[in-house]
């Protein structure tokens, strides 16, 4: 590497420095749905062998905010960005992304990675609009959203045929984490061979544990006794199933030699959720109905809210030998912040006059070698009628007509409003709300 290549390296990318030589394989694994406490370390019923592994060699994100639904997190993920910039805050079928929008698989292939999406992309339906077409090398899994277990099969409609690999149509056998775990599993083993010299991106969204769900008899059998009925049973047997499949994951990175120079992160998308699992808009692939458990206490409210347990959830980063074991990062972070700190990492271009991105690289911060910047966090609901601001401990939810203010520091559970109690705060954060969702306006009129 040249010298002035390292110089600007250096003033570029600071305490990052190091690692963008060695350029580390990325792993980015996201849950469908797993609410803040369906982990068994955080007092779920459920038993999380692997991820409680992974807590234990890692770090956890304590404060790791997603948008309240899957495609807008998907598209916070991928561009470094809030999803209202593309007008995205719902679940779409739609193309959701500018062809020409840099994201972090373009960023890190043209930085030199073999890049793969595995699982669920939900960033548009049609092959024509799918993962191939920004910045993945290779992909496999859902074109749509979650699906059912075996028929693979998204709700009935133009889209309801989605499973795919590289924009073709195919039909497979199997259940649909097995299928995703096989895959990922036999991608790493490609990319680690002897024949392979590049460093590789790995994103592999799950469907697991969004409905609907019907498990094997293997996971069923593992179930713990003491939970009751037939979809708390199937749910928890989905969560033994997707904990398994991330230790499957891990042990393909180990066995490969590259337990130290990869970073595995594993979150989920939004909060757990409470709809009926047997949805009558998929079709029938013979799962049980009732209502899903999913348990996001003991923060207020679900998938589909602003509220923390629709927006905050389980996250680990796992990196032995450069993150600490059993480490803890406390402040409020954002799934955007992940492409900036990729780029970091790898040493992509991290021009953020180019990028516009929301996010900031996290990696001083989860390293303890520095302090995130203060900065406010800013979600944006359902519909895009609805907003959340985080600033410091304050936290504004706020829709026409309706304002709440929590002090999170002292009421996590968001149990008090004190917005008639601190009116000079709601405006002021008002005032910064108003600046963000003028600056989505802008960034829509540019698309």
């Amino acid at each position: 590497m040249s010298r002035k290549i390292l110089l600007y390296l250096f003033l570029f990318l600071g305490p990052t420095l190091a690692i963008a030589e060695k350029q580390p394989n990325i792993v980015f694994i996201i849950a469908d749905d797993l609410g803040w406490a369906d982990v068994e370390f955080h007092g779920g019923n459920t038993p999380t062998p692997n991820l409680n592994r992974l807590l234990s060699e890692g770090v956890e994100l304590q404060q790791h905010y997603v948008a309240p639904v899957c495609s807008p997190t998907r598209a916070g993920f991928l561009t470094g960005r809030y999803w209202s910039r593309f007008g995205i805050t719902t679940p779409i079928n739609n193309r959701g992304l500018p062809f020409k929008t840099v994201t972090v698989a373009k960023a890190l292939g043209d930085a030199g990675y073999s890049t793969a999406l595995i699982g669920k992309w939900h960033l548009g339906s049609k092959p024509a609009w799918g993962p191939n077409h920004f910045g993945f090398q290779y992909s496999y899994g859902s074109l749509a959203g979650g699906i059912a277990p075996y028929n693979h099969s998204y709700k009935k409609g133009p889209y309801s045929t989605t499973w795919h690999r590289n924009e073709e149509l195919i039909v497979e056998k199997g259940h649909v984490t097995d299928l995703l775990t096989d895959e990922a599993v036999n991608w790493i083993a490609e990319q680690t061979s002897a024949k392979k010299k590049k460093p590789f991106f790995l994103y592999l969204p799950y469907t697991a544990v969004h409905l609907p769900i019907r498990e094997p008899d293997e996971w069923m059998a593992k179930v713990p006794d003491n939970i009751k009925g037939e979809v708390p049973r199937q749910y928890s047997a989905c969560i033994l199933h997707f904990d398994d499949a991330v230790g499957r994951i891990v042990a393909a990175i180990d066995k490969a030699g590259q337990k130290e120079n990869t970073l595995i992160i594993v979150t989920s998308d939004n909060g757990g959720s409470t709809a009926d699992n047997n949805d009558t808009k998929y079709p029938d692939d013979n799962c049980p109905s009732g209502r899903l458990p999913g348990n996001n206490k003991p923060l207020r409210g679900e998938k589909g809210e602003l509220y923390e347990g629709g927006i905050r959830v389980p996250t680990i980063a796992r990196w032995p030998g450069t993150l600490g074991s059993g480490g803890k990062l406390d402040s409020p972070v954002c799934i955007v912040d992940w492409m900036p700190t990729f780029c970091g990492l790898s040493g992509a271009n991290t021009d953020r006059r180019f990028l516009e991105w929301d996010g900031i690289n996290l990696w001083p911060a989860l390293t303890g070698t520095g302090k995130l910047s203060e900065r406010n966090l800013y979600i944006t609901g359902t519909r895009g009628n609805r907003w959340a601001l985080r600033e410091k401990d304050w936290k504004l939810i706020f829709s026409e007509g309706k304002t709440e203010l929590f002090d999170l520091a002292g009421d996590p559970n968001e149990k008090n409003n004190l917005a008639e109690t601190y009116p000079d705060i709601v405006t002021r954060m008002k005032v910064k709300l108003s600046e963000h969702r003028k600056r989505d306006i802008a960034s829509r009129g540019g698309l």
